[in-house]
């Protein structure tokens, strides 16, 4: 009988929640993503150094400040790693903006850019390539006009219904709404545990899955963030899934029956509401503690990790300089 992964991949584009390169040719999935934490765990990995030692040494020739240089190779570095998942995968690869631009569109769009600038400068087209941008207010307007300008991007750390509606609205290729990450607010600000079915994460997912199938909004949703195979498994049919090595090898390993849970043809027609616009999408974040107390958490933690790459970088150019 075939694995549930098997299963799961008939009905889900199943993604690689990972950057490390080694996982995902084991693993084979058609997508993969990455984000700062990922990209801080494979960059430690001796496997990696080489890409590293490149990055610092096309930093080495650049001109500016010491923290601008180490900015530049810290992005250098996504891009390498990302165009080594792409020599991996037959799909798209996201590369994420950094974290503390989250707040600023312009920056965002010029961010992007130089991401798909990169990315072309190695032969690698931006059909290639997702922008991850955190789904903010202004992240997704930094989307809006990316997307026109045919640069397809991922909104990460969604949290929300709002989010979700927002990001349809700008006509974003993809959304990642965190499941695991809403299931912990809620285990630890209820107190309790929860099935799959009940899971509060993958209820939230079926939802907006479910507003945009019957609304006919274009957006693929993505599941992001599982803490374990039993909430992928109540997400099977969702248009694609993001998972970790881990799980994936689990699902994998498991000769068990998985049943669909989700299908586009389940929905019927729902009318076309109006957009959410700043004022109605800031008071709605403001009304659900959990999704602005995670999208603010997430933001951070993705600045800390890259700080903290930065930081490894930052040493290993000190470290040539004295070499040399």
């Amino acid at each position: 009988m075939a694995s549930k992964l098997e299963q799961l991949r008939a009905m889900t584009v199943v993604v690689a929640d990972t950057g490390d390169i080694d996982s995902i040719k084991a693993l084979k999935p058609v997508d993969c993503t990455t984000n700062p934490s990922l990209l801080l765990k494979a960059a430690e990995m001796p496997a990696y150094d080489h890409l590293i030692a490149e990055a610092v040494s096309w930093g080495s020739k650049q001109g500016g400040g010491k923290d601008g240089v180490v900015a530049a190779i810290a992005d250098r570095l996504a891009v390498s790693f990302g165009a080594e998942l792409t020599k991996l995968v037959p799909g798209r690869v996201s590369t994420e903006v950094d974290a503390d631009l989250s707040f600023d569109t312009q920056a965002t769009i010029a961010k992007a850019h130089a991401i798909i600038a990169d990315y072309k400068s190695r032969g690698i087209e931006r059909d290639r390539i997702l922008i991850k941008i955190a789904s903010t207010w202004e992240g997704i307007r930094a989307a809006e006009v990316l997307q026109k300008e045919g640069i397809d991007c991922n909104l990460t750390l969604l949290f929300s219904k709002a989010q979700a509606v927002a990001c349809g609205d700008a006509g974003v290729f993809l959304i990642s709404p965190f499941v695991g990450r809403i299931l912990d607010w809620h285990v630890k600000n209820d107190g309790r545990t929860f099935t799959p079915e009940e899971d509060p994460g993958v209820l939230s997912v079926r939802g907006i899955y479910a507003d945009y199938k019957s609304r006919g909004v274009k957006t693929v949703v993505m599941g992001a963030s599982f803490r374990s195979t039993g909430e992928i498994e109540a997400l099977a049919g969702c248009d694609r899934l993001t998972i970790a090595p881990n799980l994936l090898q689990a699902l994998d390993a498991d000769q068990g029956t998985l049943e669909r849970q989700l299908s586009p043809g389940n929905y019927a027609a729902a009318p076309t509401t109006g957009k959410i616009d700043e004022r109605a999408f800031r008071w709605e974040m403001n009304e659900d503690a959990m999704a602005t107390e995670k999208l603010a958490e997430g933001i951070r933690g993705f600045a800390k990790d890259l700080g903290k790459l930065r930081t490894l970088i930052a040493k290993r150019v000190e470290g040539t300089a004295q070499a040399a």
